[in-house]
C-alpha cells in the first residue's frame, strides 16, 4: 500500500501550523508537501514595527527549510493560480489529502501584510502576502501653501492604527535629525469607516487609543474612507481632496482565487466547511485560516473571523483531523474562545484586553510584547534584542530595498511577487505605468491578529 500523500497550500499562520503539527503526528508515515510562494513564514502582526525601523525584516521571518519539524516535509515555492484542485489520475482519495490554508493579501489588513503605494512614486512598501520588502519610510516634502504638505493616508483597523502610530513617531525622529525646509513636518491621517478607532475594543480602550493618536498630531477621521486615489492625492468619501504622495492601503484581505476551483459554496470568497474543517462533498479536502469560512460554535449562525488567532489554532485542528482521516488519532471540531486583542501604539503605549481585562499604557505595552514573543514560532531572542536596542539607541534613517508602486499594483492577486523591469507581467501591466487613478477597493474582511 502506498504512503499517504498530503499537500498543504499556503504557509501562513494556518498552513505553517498544519504542516508542523502533521509532521509531528504522522512521524514519517506520510509524504507531506508544503506549497508556498516564498521559502519562509512571516509573523505578520509585527510588520508595522518593521516599517518603522523598530525591527529588522529578517526578525519576523522563519525559514521553512530550517524548521526541524519540517524535516520530513517537501517545501515547494510557487503559486496555484489557475490550477484547479483535484486528485491526480487514478488517485485513491483514501491516500491523498489537500489542506488549503492561507490567502493572498489584496491590501494590508489588521495583522496582515504592510503598506501599498500609489501614484507611481517610490514608497515604503511591505509587499506581500506576508513579505517585508523595505524598512525605512522616506519623507518627501510637497510644494504649496500647506504647511504640512505630506499627509500620509492610513486606513484600517488594527494594522492601520499601528502603522500610523509607529510611523508618526519615526518620521518625527527623522525630521528632528534632519529638519525639512521652513519647519515643514509630515502630516499623518488615519481614515476608518468605523464610528470610532479600534471598534473591536471596548469604548474605554478605544478612547485611550484615540487620545494617544491625536496627542501625537495624527489627524484621525472616523466614518471616512478613500473614494479615489490619484498621483496628486486622495479624494475622501466626504468630498475633501487631500494632497499627498504617500498612501498606505490597509483595507483587508480576500481568499486566494484558488479556492474557487473547488466548486463548493463560498461565503465572501471563503470555502464553507463543517466544524471539522472538511469541505462538504470533498472528504479529502480540508480548509482553514483565511481560505475557510469556519462555523463559530460559540456564536451559532456566524463564522470565525479572518484573524491570525483563529488561523493558528485552526491549523492545529486541521492537522489532527487530517491525521485522523488517515487512522492516526481522533478528529475534533474547531471551537475557540476569543482571547482578546493587543494593539501596539509605539513607544511604551498600547491598548489590550487579554481575556477581557482592559489595559492601557506601559502595562498594556508589556503585555503586548510579551504576547508577541510567546506567539512567535522563532527568532524570539533576536526580536527581544531589537526591542532592547531600539530603547537605548537611535534608529538609523536609511532606505533599503525600495519597490516602486507599479511593481505591486493594488489589484494584484500575488503582491508577494513584485514585478521587475523586463519580467513577464499579467495583462494590463506590461510595463511601468504612468501615474494612474485607483478606484476604491472595499475590504473583504476586517480581521485582527
Amino acid at each position: 500500500m502506498s504512503r499517504p500523500r498530503i499537500l498543504i497550500v499556503g504557509a501562513g499562520f494556518a498552513g505553517y501550523q498544519t504542516a508542523r503539527t502533521l509532521a509531528r503526528l504522522t512521524r514519517q508515515k506520510a509524504d507531506i508537501t508544503l506549497l508556498n510562494p516564498t521559502d519562509h513564514f512571516l509573523y505578520l502582526p509585527l510588520l508595522p514595527q518593521v516599517a518603522a525601523g523598530v525591527l529588522e525584516p529578517r526578525r519576523v521571518t522563519v525559514s521553512l527549510p530550517q524548521v526541524r519539524t519540517f524535516a520530513q516535509c517537501s517545501t515547494l515555492q510557487g503559486g496555484g493560480e489557475g490550477h484547479p484542485v483535484r486528485s491526480g489520475p487514478g488517485e485513491h482519495r483514501s491516500q491523498a489529502r489537500i489542506a488549503l490554508s492561507d490567502n493572498r493579501v489584496v491590501g494590508p489588513t489588521a495583522g496582515r501584510a504592510g503598506s501599498q503605494a500609489c501614484g507611481g512614486h517610490v514608497r515604503p512598501t511591505l509587499t506581500g502576502r506576508q513579505r517585508p520588502v523595505k524598512q525605512e519610510p522616506k519623507v518627501v516634502p510637497r510644494s504649496g501653501a500647506d504647511r504640512n504638505p505630506l499627509p500620509s493616508g492610513r486606513r484600517g483597523r488594527q494594522t492601520g492604527t499601528e502603522v500610523a502610530a509607529h510611523g508618526q513617531l519615526f518620521t518625527g525622529v527623522l525630521v528632528g535629525k534632519q529638519p525639512l525646509r521652513a519647519g515643514i513636518r509630515p502630516r499623518w491621517m488615519l481614515l476608518d469607516t468605523a464610528p470610532r478607532v479600534l471598534p473591536q475594543l471596548d469604548e474605554k480602550l478605544s478612547r485611550t487609543a484615540d487620545v494617544v493618536l491625536r496627542r501625537r498630531g495624527i489627524d484621525v477621521r472616523t466614518g471616512t474612507s478613500v473614494k479615489e486615489a490619484t498621483a496628486g492625492g486622495v479624494l475622501l468619501s466626504d468630498g475633501e481632496f487631500v494632497e499627498s504622495r504617500t498612501l498606505v492601503w490597509c483595507v483587508g484581505v480576500r481568499p486566494d482565487p484558488l479556492v474557487e476551483s473547488i466548486g463548493s459554496p463560498l461565503e465572501r470568497g471563503r470555502l464553507i466547511v463543517d466544524p471539522f474543517l472538511q469541505v462538504p462533498g470533498h472528504p479529502e479536502v480540508f480548509a482553514c485560516g483565511d481560505a475557510a469560512a469556519v462555523p463559530d460554535l460559540n456564536k451559532p449562525g456566524e463564522f470565525t473571523g479572518m484573524t491570525a488567532q483563529h488561523a493558528w489554532r485552526q491549523g492545529k485542528v486541521a492537522a489532527r483531523n487530517v491525521a485522523a482521516s488517515l487512522g492516526v488519532g481522533s478528529r475534533q471540531a474547531y471551537r475557540h474562545r476569543d482571547l482578546g486583542f493587543v494593539v501596539d501604539l509605539g513607544g511604551v503605549k498600547a491598548a489590550a484586553n487579554p481575556l477581557g481585562v482592559s489595559l492601557s499604557g506601559p502595562l498594556a505595552g508589556a503585555v503586548t510584547r510579551g504576547y508577541h514573543l510567546a506567539a512567535m514560532p522563532g527568532n524570539r531572542v533576536r526580536v527581544a534584542a531589537d526591542w532592547l536596542l531600539d530603547a537605548v539607541l537611535p534608529r538609523q534613517g536609511v532606505q533599503l530595498g525600495l519597490v516602486r508602486s507599479w511593481s505591486v499594483p493594488l489589484d494584484t492577486a500575488s503582491p508577494e511577487l513584485a514585478r521587475m523591469p523586463g519580467a513577464p507581467r499579467s495583462p494590463g501591466h506590461d510595463g511601468p505605468p504612468a501615474p494612474r487613478r485607483t478606484s476604491q477597493q472595499s475590504a473583504a474582511s476586517e480581521g485582527e491578529s
